[in-house]
């Protein structure tokens, strides 16, 4: 990073905050939906990593595009996905971003930016990368930024991204969300690399390792890496350092974590954090923060209803956005 990190005004803090506080909320009370049977579904609870796509997000544009996998739920509600459609697609209904038919690892909607949503392990970066060709064909002046885990920052597609978007110049922005552990595994066990960000060197890019927990570190290192990346000045490898406080999907036991440091980053919860030092520093109220606690309360819960009261997909649409609205015929000719 640059020696004059960025430094974010009040609007863009509270901004922070108000991303984070969405996301806290709708962990907790996806959770509680779960529990009391409301809404049957498969979750990978993101509590704990709130501040990386925050303080992402609020560097990006509209128009910009996210990539993300099946534990991004917080990166999608952070880019600007609408908690209405989101929840209704959570509970597998008609009016959820794609129709009820993607469910929870398959959330998409473009036009909040977030372009795809994937199961494939890995398969976000190579997907960023061809949004940011066609944006450099373009441009068109957007930005690309792919999310992650440290686990897939060692498939093949990693490095092969890394390098076309090293070659091309590609403004795309690798995202790593290193919480520790690969599914079920610690970091230590399965990856060589004492540093995530130090493989970027092999790829003559710039690669930073940052407190994925501390708002203004994670958006000094987000800001320099997403301008860089619109001004041509190709890829930057961003590994974000946090922790998920709950395992790897809902319901495991998570017995393969660390008690004593599974306790001591949940002691740490960077949001509480934050919130004190808002008010301390002068930024805001705790009347003001409180607000945008109850709004987005109220906002989820409204949209916890509406998805529980919403239609299944038609038989109908089984066969809807499969095919081609064409013949066999057709196609072979």
């Amino acid at each position: 990073m640059s020696q004059t990190a960025a430094q974010p005004d009040r609007a863009t803090l509270i901004e922070m905050y108000r991303k984070m506080s969405l996301l806290k909320q709708n962990d907790e009370q996806a959770r509680g939906a779960i529990l009391s049977g409301r809404i049957p579904m498969i979750y990978y609870s993101p509590r704990g990593q709130e501040v990386i796509p925050a303080a992402v997000s609020v560097n990006l544009r509209r128009e910009d595009y996210i990539c993300t996998i099946y534990r991004g739920i917080h990166d999608m509600l952070a880019k600007g996905v609408p908690l209405n459609d989101l929840w209704a697609e959570l509970a597998g209904k008609a009016t959820g971003t794609c129709k009820g038919k993607g469910g929870p690892m398959h959330i998409t909607h473009p036009s909040s930016g977030a372009m795809v949503t994937t199961g494939i392990v890995g398969s976000s970066m190579p997907i960023a990368n061809g949004l940011a060709l066609a944006s450099q064909i373009r441009n068109d002046g957007r930005v690309a930024i792919a999310y992650f885990g440290d686990a897939a920052s060692n498939i093949g597609a990693f490095h092969e991204s890394l390098n076309m978007a090293a070659v091309w110049k590609l403004p795309v922005v690798f995202v790593c969300q290193n919480n520790r552990y690969g599914e079920h595994t610690r970091y230590e066990k399965a990856t060589a690399a004492a540093r995530i960000s130090d493989r970027a060197v092999g790829y003559q890019i710039p690669g930073v390792t940052v407190d994925g927990n501390d708002p203004l570190a994670m958006y000094a290192a987000a800001h320099e890496a997403i301008e860089r990346a619109r001004a041509g000045e190709g890829p930057t490898l961003i590994e974000a350092m946090t922790f998920r406080f709950y395992g790897h999907v809902f319901g495991d036991a998570d017995a393969y974590m660390d008690k004593a440091e599974k306790a001591a980053a949940m002691q740490a919860d960077p949001i509480p954090r934050y919130r004190a030092w808002l008010i301390e520093q002068g930024h805001a109220s705790d009347a003001e923060l409180s607000a945008i606690d109850e709004t987005y309360s109220k906002e989820i819960e409204r949209a916890i209803d509406l998805a529980v009261a919403a239609p299944f997909p038609a038989v109908s649409e089984l066969s809807c956005d499969v095919w081609a609205d064409t013949s066999v015929k057709e196609i072979r000719q």
